[in-house]
């Protein structure tokens, strides 16, 4: 089975809220909820690879010293099984806007539960609940 690495990331903004972001129509998962992040391209390392797609989908820059590694994910879909490793960040420049068609919400750590996720982020919601 072919492993795929992403990153994510869990913004945290000054009120402890964590920002998420809805996967767009046309893609696959629409409508779920994910940490922000992308898949790492051969050649780079899983912080160039959030520092990258934090411009690209949300117009914003941080970086590698400001992404403290927090926990992972491992979770085997039907064709592929993915490797997340998810950073948090308290620290960025700009204001994240969608750049990407899809909708950003800032959740509180004990609702992010209401947000239908992923499988493959559901699991790392306890850690980042008890971590904030």
């Amino acid at each position: 089975m072919k492993v795929v690495l992403v990153s994510a990331v869990a913004l945290i903004d000054r009120d402890g809220r964590v920002l998420l972001a809805q996967r767009p129509a046309g893609k696959s998962m629409a409508g779920l909820w994910e940490f922000p992040g992308g898949k790492v391209e051969p050649g780079e390392t899983p912080e160039a690879a959030l520092i990258r797609e934090l411009y690209e989908e949300l117009g914003i820059e941080t970086w590698q010293s400001c992404l403290a590694p927090l926990t992972f994910a491992s979770h085997s879909y039907e064709d592929f099984h993915l490797l997340m490793p998810l950073f948090a960040c308290r620290k960025w420049d700009g204001q994240p806007h969608p750049r990407e068609d899809q909708a950003l919400k800032w959740v509180k750590a004990r609702d992010l539960r209401k947000y239908p996720m992923p499988p493959a982020d559901v699991p790392v919601i306890p850690i980042l609940r008890d971590w904030l």
